[in-house]
């Protein structure tokens, strides 16, 4: 029978001995106020501080949000990258940071859902806590939506990358803008052309930021749906996380069926958003990340719809 090893043991000193031996020191006698109404306010200093400021804020906040969509999960929480500012004249030294994360803390507990109509009553809350004339917010996060196999039917949970900026000023009002990503399949024109058999693929990213009407109500529109059908219906062919051997011959052969260079995929997308009556604005980016190069592939196409207007 094997013999259990012992080892001597060595005898630490206790933890405090320990923390002061890698530095801790005994606290000192503290002479400065604990009363808060007695704490000097270095950020509410009021004199002529040279230049206003666009925006000072806190960024790279995460947090749990609720997210409602028309493709399954229908609600579904996802975790918030978030920006807060307003702006700041000369007079003020600073803003109060805090009370950006305590706003945020009591949306929270009413639940943070992050739809245009929160956005927008947070925003103004914001400016007015803040005793400023204006407020953004800037929300980022993954939209995960369920997709089946084209012949098997299995499903998966795909994702698209989610951006949304709200403005508010108490002059001009609100303006929402939001920006979508989405990978998608491309097969070259051009290979398909050229080669007695097969052709070269690839995947591709579209990218679509988009400015909406002011009396657009995303609770009657999901616009998330909207861009993302934009996006995937005029690829070579969609993306899916479960295939089994029947979606893969009906995938691989639409893509050679509805072949996409990359000026193709920005300009097909953009002729959709172009007919959304709820956008008035957008700008169409795609990269495709060459199988057979080792470069990108890049296109983009920027319309404003209110220039039609003048």
């Amino acid at each position: 029978m094997d013999q259990i090893k012992t080892f001597p043991l060595k005898q630490l000193p206790n933890k405090e001995q320990r923390h002061l031996l890698f530095g801790s020191v005994k606290p000192i006698e503290k002479t400065k106020p604990v009363d808060k109404s007695k704490m000097a306010d270095l950020q509410n200093i009021k004199k002529d501080f040279l230049f206003d400021l666009d925006a000072v804020g806190i960024a790279n906040v995460k947090h749990p949000i609720t997210v409602y969509s028309n493709l399954n999960p229908t609600t579904q929480t996802s975790i918030g990258t978030i920006q807060f500012s307003s702006s700041l004249d000369n007079t003020s030294k600073g803003t109060n940071m805090s009370r950006f994360t305590e706003q945020l803390n009591y949306y929270h507990e009413q639940g943070f859902i992050v739809d245009f109509a929160t956005l927008k009553k947070f925003t103004k809350e914001l400016a007015e806590r803040l005793e400023q004339k204006d407020a953004t917010i800037i929300v980022d996060f993954p939209w995960f939506f369920e997709r089946k196999g084209p012949e098997s039917g299995l499903s998966g949970m795909n994702h698209a990358d989610i951006s949304i900026t709200v403005d508010y000023h108490i002059e001009h009002g609100f303006s929402i803008n939001a920006a979508l990503s989405a990978l998608i399949t491309t097969l070259c024109p051009c290979s398909k052309e050229i080669s007695e058999y097969s052709a070269h693929n690839q995947r591709g990213e579209v990218s679509m930021e988009v400015s909406f009407t002011d009396d657009f109500n995303d609770l009657n529109i999901d616009w998330k749906e909207a861009l993302l059908e934009a996006a995937e219906s005029n690829a070579s062919a969609r993306l899916h996380p479960v295939l089994k051997r029947p979606d893969e011959k009906l995938v691989t052969e639409q893509a050679y069926e509805n072949p996409r260079f990359v000026e193709d995929i920005v300009r097909l997308v953009a002729a959709d958003l172009y007919e959304m009556a709820f956008v008035t604005k957008f700008k169409v980016s795609c990269r495709n990340e060459e199988s057979i190069h080792l470069h990108d592939a890049i296109a983009s196409v920027t319309y404003d719809k209110n220039h039609e207007c003048k």
